[in-house]
């Protein structure tokens, strides 16, 4: 007999729905996870943990962490390590925090509160980024030195420089253009995050079925009608289930009637306006497709694997290993300077501690997210859910009331028994 037709089994049958949608156990596991530790922070916090509001604050305070991520993956995945991501984001911070109020806004340049402060403060601070990583990478790739060692260096160099920029002090207020980019003063509102919503929910769509269309036209097996279907329910609830959180935390009144009186207007009796979608989430998720592009789309992104998976074989077929390591590293610290942009404009200034341990939170993220330290493998979308793991158990912690020692002790075993697992993992599928 069959597995099938044993009465009152319905293992066979879940097999089966999964090996029909084709779903990554792995993020299923990392989702799985997500969802338990939120339901139990919820159940801690007396239902506090998802309120609108502090799933708003959750994601915003998780931007600057997977920006960076998303970086780690291709920095782990070729085999090296970026132990100075944190000062780097120090250093570029101070940067655009200096160009903008010292420089483009002196009466002789734009003036205070030009429109285009921030843009040329952004293009500035992704300049410097990109020097900086594409230096360490030279010499990892050209020098030999190991990647553990110049970025060590690194940690202890960009966060010194940072505060030689600043000279010790905090600079700011920011420009109130930049600090959009932070979140809470950023947002797209209701109306406009509903078609945001809507609009990404038909893109996805799209690529769902150009993607079978794709597989099928070249002769590759492709998911049942159904299972498709139920993917694309899925995201499409994901997606505006998102949208309507965001947009059901509302502008606390107060400062609405200031809003309104600013531009000279009555707040009419009993309007209620919600946030909406943060810039900043909006920029964490232009990363992801880009990164996700160059991961599966790119001739670098075939190269980064191919390499993370056999250094030597890659450099024998003809891949140019050095200049990509230069390439990793200067995209690396580009994404520093945008996380940067996120940190500094969520705070409104620029400060010296700013960024601090960033380097652990953004390596346990990928990790978590399932990037292997021995090399070859890794996603973009689990960076940034680990990322949102990480963050999630220090707010929830933080709520609960945890003293911040220990927040930071229970991180690093967590950062060990995800490794542990990614281990274990990938004895058992032989990966």
């Amino acid at each position: 007999m069959s597995d099938t037709a044993l009465p009152g089994s319905n293992r066979p049958a879940a097999r089966n729905l999964f090996a029909a949608l084709q779903l990554d156990t792995r993020l299923l596991g990392m989702i799985g996870a997500f969802v338990v530790l939120c339901l139990v922070f919820n159940v801690f916090t007396d239902g506090r943990f998802l309120t609108p509001r502090n799933i708003f604050n959750l994601t915003i305070q998780t931007v600057s962490v997977a920006i960076m991520a998303t970086g780690m993956v291709f920095v782990i995945v070729t085999r090296h390590i970026d132990l100075s991501v944190g000062s780097l984001l120090a250093t570029v911070a101070a940067v655009m925090a200096v160009v903008q109020t010292d420089l483009l806004a002196h009466p002789d340049v734009l003036g205070l509160g030009h429109p285009a402060i921030w843009v040329l403060a952004l293009i500035a601070g992704i300049c410097v980024g990109v020097a900086i990583g594409a230096f360490q990478g030279w010499m990892i790739g050209y020098l030999g030195i190991p990647a553990f060692i110049v970025t060590l260096g690194g940690l202890l160099v960009w966060r010194n420089v940072a505060w030689f920029i600043t000279s010790g002090q905090t600079i700011g207020p920011l420009n109130e253009t930049f600090t959009m980019l932070g979140g809470i003063g950023g947002t797209m509102g209701e109306t406009a995050s509903w078609v945001f919503g809507l609009l990404a929910v038909g893109i996805v769509l799209w690529l769902q079925v150009a993607s079978r269309r794709r597989r099928a036209s070249h002769g590759f097996p492709v998911k049942p009608v159904w299972a498709e279907l139920v993917l694309g329910a899925i995201t499409t609830v994901a997606i505006l289930g998102f949208v309507a959180i965001l947009n059901a935390y509302h502008i606390p009144q107060a400062r609405l009637k200031r809003m309104f009186e600013a531009v000279g207007e009555t707040m009419p009796e009993g309007l209620e306006v919600g946030y909406g979608i943060p810039y900043s989430v909006v920029l964490l998720i232009l990363v992801a497709v880009a990164m996700t592009v160059v991961a599966r789309r790119t001739r670098l992104g075939r190269y980064i694997f191919a390499t993370g998976g056999n250094p030597d074989a890659a450099e024998l077929s003809g891949i140019n290993t050095r200049f990509l390591t230069v390439k990793i590293f200067a995209i690396m610290g580009g994404l520093c300077a945008l996380a940067g942009a996120v940190a500094s404009a969520r705070l409104g200034f620029s400060t010296n501690d700013i960024g601090t341990l960033d380097e652990l939170r953004v390596i346990a993220a990928a990790v978590i997210g399932g990037t292997a330290l021995a090399g070859g493998v890794g996603t973009i979308y689990g960076a940034i859910l680990g990322a949102l793991i990480m963050q999630s158990l220090q707010s929830g912690m933080a709520m609960v009331g945890v003293d911040a020692p220990l927040q930071n002790i229970v991180v690093g075993v967590v950062l060990v028994v995800a490794v542990l697992v990614d281990i274990i993992y990938r004895k058992r599928t032989g990966e």
